[in-house]
């Protein structure tokens, strides 16, 4: 009797070891990103919730609003920062144009059906520029803005030439079609900084 029950105590602890599965670390739960991800808790789960059902339309004004919203936040930290007065000119310009960019966006995504709320949280890499900026000044600082000008504009560029050829919503579309020219005069004035 007393084999029979050491035996079945053993196969269930057995069971329950075999069964247990660990739970994230508390640094992890206490470290979660704001998307409501554990990182490595669940594979391939490290994505932002709602990602996988954005719509490219949304997708879309969310990286022209990022994109705003960087331009202007580098460009007042020129305006602050920077020597060049050609530098902080174009800041100027940036500031201007990225503002009147985010109203007629917000304008477009309004009249939508179902409208469209744009996100303009900044990705990680931009986050990482305006982080190096904040550390610069004078001359390094231009040359840093002058780079960072050129490689977003290129960026922003090459996503409005690709959702105004296949893009989900007409008005969004319009909205590409009729930012490519300022985009690009942007873009070669950031060149020659």
């Amino acid at each position: 009797m007393k084999h029979r029950i050491v035996l079945a105590v053993s196969i269930a602890a057995l069971a329950v070891a075999g069964c247990k599965k660990e739970a994230p670390a508390p640094s992890d739960v206490a470290t979660a990103p704001a998307t409501g991800v554990v990182p490595g808790a669940i594979p391939g789960a490290d994505v932002p919730m709602g990602t996988a059902t954005q719509t490219p339309a949304q997708a879309f004004a969310n990286a022209a609003a990022a994109s705003d919203a960087f331009e202007i936040e580098a460009s007042k930290l020129a305006i602050a920062q920077g020597q060049s007065a050609g530098v902080k000119r174009f800041a100027e310009k940036m500031v201007d144009a990225h503002t009147q960019s985010t109203a007629k966006l917000k304008g477009v995504t309004e009249k939508l059906a179902p409208a469209i709320t744009p996100d303009a949280g900044l990705s990680e890499a931009q986050q990482q520029t305006i982080d190096s900026l904040k550390t610069l000044k004078g001359a390094d600082f231009d040359k840093a803005y002058a780079k960072a000008q050129v490689d977003g504009h290129e960026a922003t560029l090459a996503k409005l030439k690709d959702y105004a050829a296949s893009g989900d919503s007409a008005p969004l579309q319009a909205f590409a079609k009729e930012l490519i020219p300022t985009v690009t005069a942007h873009l070669n004035m950031a060149k020659s900084l």
